[in-house]
C-alpha cells in the first residue's frame, strides 16, 4: 500500500530575515562537504535548524531536506520518505524503488536501497541530503538502512544529520577514516559577539556589554534561552533588575519567562497559542477545525512574524510547529485554564480532522487524549498490530488508562493482551485476559462477547505454546473456533497456527500441515502480516521435518521478505531455519551468519523467554563441524548454566544431545552413552552402542526406529535411522545388508543435499561410502562428501585466534572498561539486564576469559580497546 507523502516534512524551512551571522559555521559546514557526512548533534533550542536552513539556502549544491518524527520509525516509510526528499532533486530518482514499496511484498529493504544508491549514482551533479531532527529515530532497523546508504552512497551526495544526541552510526570509523564533519553544542553555543548581535539586534535592544555578558554566561550561549529573555526584556522598565535576577534551575526559568511572553500578548493571541497547542503539526484548515474559526493561518503568520518560538516547515509558510519546551509549556498552562470538557472538544475536533484526512495514528492519540474510550477502540481497530508506532501508541494508551475503564469494557483488556503477546511479551497477559473474563461476566451473553470469549482463548494458545503445554494449546484452540465468530479472521489464524505447534510436537505431521494451512489462508484474507509470518515459519519448519529443504529454504526467505526490515523477535526462526539448513549444506558460513542474526532477535524476548538456546545450540554445533572441540565446548558449557539458572527444562534434551556429539568427539564413551539414557535419546543412545563396538545393541535400538518412521512417514528420522543400521551391520562385518540400508538412505538425501548428514557421522561414514563405491553403487552425494571427510578431518582448531566481536558486543565491551554496572549499561545502550549479560557472557567466551577484569586486559592487548 502506497504511503501518504506529507509535502511538508520534505521543505526546507525558510531562514529568517534577520539572523545573527554565524558564517564561521557556514564556512565549517561548506567545508565539510569533501566528508561523507556532516553530524550537527545538540539538545533542543541551539539552532540547528536554522543553521543548516541558512546554510542550504546559500550553498549552490543540489539540496533535498527530510523532517523526521516518531513514525518514521517504520523502515519503509523511512525509506518512501527518503525516495520522495531525493525526487525534490531529481523527480524521476526512485521510481523503481517506489514502485517495489507499493507491492504487496516488498523487497528486502537492503536490495531497494541497493537499487536507489545506483540510481543516484547516475546522477552526476553534487547534492545534499539533510535528515533533521534524527533523533526521533529508535528502530535499529531504519539505523542500519542509514549505515548501508551511509557506507555505500556515491562520492557526489553528503549526507547531513541533525540530531540530539549521537545515531547509532560508527562515528569512531568514520572519524577515523576523516569522513566525519561534526558541530556540536560547543561549536553551536553562541559566544559574547553572537549574543550580542542577538539580542541587540535580531531582537531589537539595547543592552550594555556588561549585561549581555551576564545574560550569555548564565545561559551558557543556549540559544532559546536567551531568546526567552529576550522576549521578557521587551517591555520590561528595569532590564538591569531583571537580568540580575535572571538565575535558577532551568525549568524555573523557562516558566517565568513563558508567563512574562504569554502576558504581553493580546488575549485572542493568548488563546489562540493556548489551545493549538495540543497539536504537533499546525496549519490554517487544522486550527480553524479545532477552534471552530475561520483566520487560523493570518494568525500563524502574525506569530511567526513575533518570533513566539514557532518554526514555519515550508516556503510557503502554510505549516508551522511550535518549539517543542514552548509547546510542552503552553498544554501546562492550558490544562490550568480550560475545563477538562473543553480541553476533550479540542482534542475529539483535531482527531475528526485527522481521520478525515486519512492520519489515523493522530486521530487515535487526539481521541485518546479527549478520553474518548470508544472512539479510540474504533480507530485502534484500524491500526495494524504489527506496526512500530502503532504499537507503541497503542500500549501507552492502554497502560495510562485506570482498571475501573479497561473493566468496563473488557475488549479492551483483550486488545492489551494480544498486543503484548505480539511484543514477545507474556508477563501478565493471563492476569488481563482474567480481567476480560470477569468483565464478561456482567455483559450480556451475545455474538459480541462471545467473541470475545473466543479471542481470549485464541490469547491462551499462544501463551500455552511459549510454555510447551499442549494438551492446553489443543483444549484453548477448541475453544476459540467455538466462540469465535465466523469473520474473525485474525484469531481464527493465531488458533490455527498454535494448533499446528502442538500436532507437530505430537508427530501429527498430516494435521499440523492442515492447521498451517488454515492459518495462512485466514491470516491472508485477514492482511495479517504478523500471523502470516508466524504460520509461514511454521510451514517451513514442516517442510524441514519432511525433507522438503528446497522447499524451506524458499518460505523461510519468503518469511523475511513479508516482515521486511522490522526488527520482529518472530522472525528469529526465520533466520534459524535458514542456518540449519545452510549446515545441512554444507555452508558453515553461511549458517554462522544466518544463526547470528537469529541469537540477536531471540535476545530481544523478555528475560524467561527461552528463544536464544536453540540459536546457541546451532552456533556450537557449526564449531563442532569446523572441529574447534574447546570453542564448542565453551559455548555449550555456558548455553546449559544459563538454561538450567532459568529453569529452561524444554530444552536440555536439545543441549543433551548436542553434548554427546562433542563427547563422542572427545571418545569420552561412557559419559556419552550415561548422557544418552538419561534423557532417553533413541538415536544418540544407538550412536554410544556404535562408539563401543557394540553394534547388535545398536540395531537392537534402531529397528524400531526406523520402522516406525516408516509407518509415520518421517523421512528425517528415516534417514538417520537407515545411516545408523548401515553403520551398525557393516560394523558386524555384514555388508551386504548395510549396503541395502544405505541404498534407502540415499535419494532422500541425495534429493535434499543432506552433506553434513554424511560427514558428521566421522570416519565410519567415510569407509562405508567407500565401500559402497566398491560395490557399484553411485551417486552424486557420495562423490561429492567423500573428498569432504579429508578436508573435515584436517581443520585445526583456532583457540589462539579470538573470534571476531559483533558491533553490540564492543558496545558492552566498552561500557564494561568503563566501570558501568550491568544495570547502568542496560539504561545507556536501551538493553535488558539479562540481555547485557547475556553479551557478556559471549564476550568472555570469544575472548577466552572468565570476567570483567579479565576481558578489559585482552581486549586492550589485542587491540579492541585503546590502551589507557
Amino acid at each position: 500500500m502506497a504511503i501518504a507523502i506529507l509535502a511538508t516534512k520534505l521543505m526546507i524551512p525558510s531562514p529568517r530575515t534577520s539572523v545573527v551571522n554565524r558564517s564561521q559555521l557556514l564556512a565549517l559546514l561548506q567545508r565539510g562537504l569533501d566528508r561523507r557526512i556532516t553530524l550537527v548533534a545538540a539538545p533542543a533550542g541551539f539552532g540547528k535548524t536554522t543553521l543548516l536552513s541558512t546554510w542550504l539556502h546559500q550553498t549552490s549544491h543540489a539540496k533535498a531536506w527530510l523532517t523526521l518524527d516518531q513514525r518514521d520509525n517504520d523502515p519503509l516509510r523511512w525509506l518512501s520518505y527518503l525516495v520522495a526528499a531525493l525526487q525534490t532533486i531529481e523527480p524521476t530518482l526512485g521510481q523503481s524503488v517506489q514502485q517495489a514499496l507499493q507491492a504487496a511484498q516488498p523487497a528486502p529493504s537492503e536490495q531497494l536501497l541497493v537499487s536507489l544508491i545506483n540510481e543516484i549514482h547516475r546522477i552526476k551533479q553534487p547534492m545534499l541530503l539533510v535528515l533533521d531532527d534524527y533523533h526521533v529515530i529508535e528502530n535499529q532497523a531504519v539505523d542500519d538502512m542509514l549505515n548501508f546508504l551511509l557506507e555505500h552512497m556515491p562520492n557526489s551526495m553528503h549526507l547531513v544529520l541533525a540530531t540530539r544526541e549521537d545515531p547509532q552510526i560508527p562515528l569512531a570509523r568514520l572519524r577515523a577514516r576523516g569522513q566525519l564533519n561534526e558541530l556540536r553544542v560547543a561549536d553551536l553555543r553562541f559566544n559574547l559577539a553572537e549574543s550580542s548581535e542577538f539580542l541587540n539586534t535580531v531582537m531589537g535592544l539595547h543592552l550594555p556589554d556588561q549585561a549581555i555578558a551576564k545574560l550569555e554566561t548564565r545561559t551558557e550561549g543556549w540559544v532559546a534561552g536567551l531568546q526567552l529573555a529576550a522576549l521578557s526584556l521587551q517591555g520590561q522598565h528595569d532590564p538591569n533588575s531583571f537580568i540580575e535576577t535572571f538565575s535558577g534551575q532551568h525549568q524555573f526559568i523557562l516558566d517565568y519567562l513563558l508567563s512574562e511572553v504569554l502576558h504581553q500578548q493580546t488575549p485572542a493571541i493568548q488563546a489562540f497559542l493556548l489551545q493549538t497547542s495540543i497539536l504537533e503539526r499546525m496549519t490554517g484548515p487544522l486550527c480553524d477545525a479545532v477552534l471552530n474559526q475561520t483566520n487560523s493561518q493570518s494568525i500563524l503568520a502574525q506569530i511567526d512574524q513575533a518570533h513566539l518560538f514557532i518554526v514555519a516547515l515550508d516556503q510557503q509558510r502554510a505549516w508551522y510547529r511550535y518549539h517543542q519546551l514552548f509547546s510542552d509549556l503552553l498544554r501546562q498552562r492550558l490544562a490550568q485554564q480550560l475545563t477538562q470538557q473543553e480541553l476533550v472538544a479540542l482534542h475529539q475536533r483535531a482527531s475528526h480532522w485527522y481521520q478525515q484526512h486519512d492520519l489515523v495514528l493522530e486521530a487515535f492519540q487526539h481521541a485518546t487524549l479527549a478520553h474518548d474510550y470508544q472512539r479510540a477502540e474504533e480507530l485502534m481497530i484500524q491500526m495494524p498490530l504489527h506496526a512500530n508506532g502503532f504499537v507503541s501508541a497503542m500500549l501507552n494508551w492502554l497502560a495510562s488508562l485506570p482498571n475501573t475503564v479497561l473493566d468496563q469494557q473488557p475488549s479492551l483488556w483483550v486488545r492489551y493482551a494480544a498486543i503484548l503477546l505480539v511484543m514477545g511479551q507474556t508477563s501478565g497477559v493471563e492476569a488481563k485476559l482474567q480481567a476480560a473474563e470477569r468483565g464478561l461476566e456482567q455483559q450480556p451473553n451475545n455474538e459480541y462477547t462471545r467473541d470475545l470469549s473466543g479471542q481470549i482463548a485464541a490469547a491462551r494458545t499462544t501463551i500455552a505454546l511459549t510454555q510447551y503445554q499442549i494438551e492446553t494449546i489443543i483444549g484453548q484452540a477448541q475453544r476459540a473456533f467455538a466462540y469465535l465468530h465466523p469473520h474473525n479472521l485474525p484469531f481464527r489464524a493465531t488458533a490455527n497456527w498454535a494448533l499446528a505447534y502442538a500436532y507437530q510436537v505430537r508427530g501429527e505431521r498430516h494435521n499440523t500441515k492442515l492447521a498451517l494451512s488454515q492459518a495462512i489462508e485466514l491470516s491472508q484474507q485477514a492482511n495479517d502480516t504478523f500471523t502470516l509470518i508466524l504460520a509461514s515459519i511454521g510451514m517451513g519448519q514442516l517442510q524441514e521435518s519432511n525433507l522438503e529443504l528446497y522447499r524451506a529454504a524458499a518460505t523461510y526467505r519468503h518469511v523475511l521478505q513479508l516482515a521486511g526490515e522490522q526488527p520482529q523477535q518472530i522472525i528469529y526462526e526465520a533466520q534459524l531455519g535458514l542456518a540449519r539448513i545452510s549446515y545441512q549444506w554444507n555452508d558453515l558460513a553461511a549458517a554462522e551468519q544466518h544463526a547470528q542474526q537469529s541469537l540477536q532477535l531471540a535476545l530481544q524476548y523478555e528475560q524467561g523467554i527461552d528463544r536464544f538456546i536453540l540459536c546457541e545450540l546451532m552456533l556450537a554445533q557449526i564449531k563442532l563441524a569446523h572441529n574447534d572441540l574447546a570453542g564448542a565446548k565453551r559455548l555449550l558449557d555456558q548455553t546449559e548454566q544459563l538454561a538450567r539458572q532459568h529453569n529452561f527444562n524444554q530444552r536440555f534434551a536439545e543441549i543433551a544431545h548436542l553434548r554427546i556429539q562433542l563427547l563422542l568427539r572427545e571418545t569420552k564413551l561412557s559419559n556419552a552413552k550415561q548422557l544418552a539414557t538419561s534423557h532417553q535419546l533413541a538415536f544418540c543412545q544407538a550412536q554410544s552402542a556404535l562408539a563401543q563396538a557394540q553394534p547388535a545393541a545398536a540395531i537392537a535400538i534402531l529397528t524400531p526406529l526406523q520402522q516406525q518412521a516408516q509407518a509415520n512417514n518421517w523421512p528425517d528420522q528415516l534417514v538417520q535411522a537407515c545411516c545408523l543400521l548401515a553403520l551398525a551391520y557393516v560394523a558386524q562385518g555384514q555388508n551386504a545388508q548395510a549396503i541395502e540400508w544405505l541404498k534407502q538412505a540415499l535419494p532422500l538425501a541425495e534429493a535434499n543435499q543432506l552433506i553434513r548428514t554424511l560427514l558428521d557421522y566421522g570416519p565410519a561414514m567415510q569407509q562405508l561410502l567407500q565401500l559402497a563405491q566398491t560395490h557399484s553403487l553411485h551417486s552424486s552425494l557420495i562423490d561429492q562428501a567423500l573428498p569432504l571427510f579429508n578436508h573435515s578431518s584436517s581443520i585445526k582448531p583456532q583457540a589462539k585466534q579470538v573470534e571476531r566481536l559483533s558491533e553490540r558486543e564492543i558496545e558492552v565491551l566498552q561500557q564494561i572498561a568503563a566501570g558501568y554496572t550491568d544495570r547502568e549499561i542496560g539504561e545507556r545502550l536501551y538493553l535488558s539486564i539479562y540481555t547485557v549479560k547475556v553479551h557478556a557472557r559471549n564476550i568472555y567466551a570469544k575472548l577466552e576469559v572468565t570476567n570483567r577484569t579479565q576481558a578489559v586486559a585482552r581486549a586492550r592487548s589485542l587491540g579492541i580497546l585503546p590502551q589507557t
